[in-house]
């Protein structure tokens, strides 16, 4: 079934506070509408709006045919207690609410008496059928092995139902992740960050299937290659602005005219502000003319030379006239308001005096964890090199950082780190601040040289304000923990800098300004990820590829 969604005046936010307005889209079939705006712009509220599940301030949000299946795909920063692997994809594809819709009409079908004045239960099982099987229900178990399978989790139907989430590793709840998605049958689906944690290969496939939709697809992502190879549309909610506007002709189109949209809203500005101060200026100096006017003639016409007097009264009432005129052009001209500056991050990374000639260095290592792997691992960190690291996940990308920082000792071989070293890092949990302390207390505990007013202040930079720094970190979304770690980054000062999947959770222009950060600084850098413009726009001199626990130089 294809199916066509349409939202209208739609207004959302949280609270008093209204995030969006007046927003129009139409997702038809065939659609991919990439959602943009910094953090904070309300780009998961605008999904959860879309996708039924709160209702907007405003507006409207039809669904053309009415029982479509719409399939809502939100972030997910935790691995629910106790859900197994199966029970994980029934739930994300849907399947499993369409279980328990079928059992429950299926129940009250074979009830003896069905209540009066209700819907007759035959068709309440009927309607539940039809969204069971077209969920994919009806044979999802048999479909989950070779799926996973072919993502590189060899787990049979009954592997699936005993392993929990929670006992994955990130880089295999990714990729159960992206089997939910790839097994889903959804008419319509809405993706908040689909690209999180996937590596080069789960990026291809996720490409594939929304390149492959023959429904609608709106989806929310930071990954600018994944946006520019499969949008269509450009939706870009302006917090900055307070402003939404769509754009055709997918994301790199969107880039060009955005700018020009900007350029010529800034130019309109400039010429109308520059004819209001002409025409004030004017104003005020006629004014003065007049003035004058009238005290010259005061001073200097005798009280019996009517005529002369006479004459200068008629050019100051000139001069008046000519006042009068200049204010009416003034309030006559169409207001037109200044563009308001967007907030961005501007970071830059604290150094710290050189470390040792040789950083760190791994000879022979190996590390055993359950069944996998890494090494044996022969290398060295010399000072000043910028490292890129890549590789699918669950290689052991994450561990070899670990054995390289002196955090995980090696099973065999060995490890040391240089002297001198201070290191600076964001790791993909995002660890280094965490827990229920609020943020202010967490942050100024890693930087005790620091007064409270000097925290308080860095954060507002990173756009941690008032209503964030009270909380406790857990209570923050991973952008903004990842701004915190920013934040820290510069407060601190490092040479030697490690940053696993850094920007996973950033909006786009905090990326860029990472970028530009990460360009900028002169220490050692050792860097993981699977941001394919990211790895192109930094300078790096040696690439590692890790794959199957092997590391090798490209």
């Amino acid at each position: 079934m294809t199916a066509t969604l349409v939202a209208h005046g739609l207004s959302g936010g949280h609270g008093h506070r209204v995030l969006f307005e007046d927003l129009d889209l139409t997702v038809a079939p065939g659609d991919v509408i990439g959602v943009v705006g910094a953090n904070g712009a309300g780009k998961s509220t605008l999904l959860r709006l879309l996708a039924g599940e709160t209702a907007p301030m405003a507006g409207r949000v039809t669904l053309n045919p009415g029982d479509a299946f719409v399939g809502h795909l939100p972030q997910e920063h935790e691995r629910v207690e106790g859900e197994s692997i199966a029970a994980y994809i029934a739930r994300r594809t849907g399947c499993a609410e369409a279980t328990a819709r079928h059992d429950a009409a299926a129940a009250a079908l074979a009830a003896p008496a069905p209540a009066r004045g209700g819907p007759d239960p035959a068709d309440v099982y009927a309607a539940a059928l039809d969204h069971w099987l077209a969920t994919g229900a009806a044979d999802l178990e048999e479909r989950i092995p070779p799926m996973l399978a072919d993502l590189g989790l060899a787990l049979g139907p009954e592997d699936a139902r005993r392993t929990m989430m929670t006992s994955l590793s990130g880089g295999q709840a990714a990729r159960v992740g992206l089997a939910a998605l790839l097994l889903s049958r959804f008419d319509l689906v809405l993706l908040d960050e689909p690209t999180n944690d996937l590596d080069l290969d789960g990026l291809a496939r996720l490409e594939t299937f929304v390149q492959g939709l023959r429904g609608g697809a709106v989806l929310v992502s930071h990954d600018r290659e994944f946006l520019s190879r499969c949008v269509t549309t450009v939706l870009e909610l302006d917090l900055a602005q307070h402003s939404n506007r769509v754009y055709g002709g997918g994301y790199d189109a969107f880039l060009e005219e955005r700018a020009t949209v900007r350029r010529h809203a800034r130019e309109r500005y400039e010429e109308y502000a520059a004819t209001k101060a002409d025409l004030v200026s004017r104003a005020r100096t006629q004014r003065e003319w007049s003035s004058q006017g009238v005290r010259n003639a005061m001073r200097k016409s005798p009280d019996n030379d009517k005529v002369r007097r006479r004459a200068q009264s008629e050019s100051s009432e000139k001069q008046a006239q000519k006042v009068r005129q200049m204010e009416s052009r003034i309030s006559r001209l169409e207001e037109v308001e200044e563009p308001r500056k967007e907030w961005r991050l501007e970071m830059s990374i604290g150094a710290a005096p050189r470390s040792s000639t040789v950083v760190a260095t791994l000879s022979g290592a190996v590390v055993r964890q359950g069944e996998f792997t890494l090494g044996p691992v022969s290398l060295q960190v010399n000072a000043g090199e910028r490292i890129g690291i890549t590789g699918p996940n669950g290689a052991g990308k994450s561990t070899l950082l670990r054995v390289l920082l002196g955090r995980r000792t090696p099973d065999e071989g060995s490890a040391s780190l240089g002297t001198s070293v201070q290191i600076g890092e964001i790791d993909q949990a995002r660890s280094l601040l965490a827990g229920a302390v609020p943020l202010a207390e967490a942050f100024g505990a890693q930087v005790p040289e620091m007064t409270p007013a000097e925290v308080r202040t860095l954060l507002a930079k990173f756009g941690l304000r008032a209503d964030h720094v009270g909380r406790g970190m857990d209570e923050l979304s991973p952008g903004e923990r990842t701004r915190a770690g920013l934040a820290l980054l510069q407060a601190r000062g490092v040479n030697l800098l490690v940053l696993d999947e850094p920007t996973n959770h950033l909006d786009l222009p905090a990326i860029e300004q990472l970028e530009q950060a990460i360009d900028a600084y002169d220490g050692t850098l050792v860097l993981v990820t699977h941001d394919r413009r990211m790895i192109e726009a930094v300078r790096i001199d040696r690439r590692w590829q890790v794959d199957g626990g092997r590391v090798t130089e490209r």
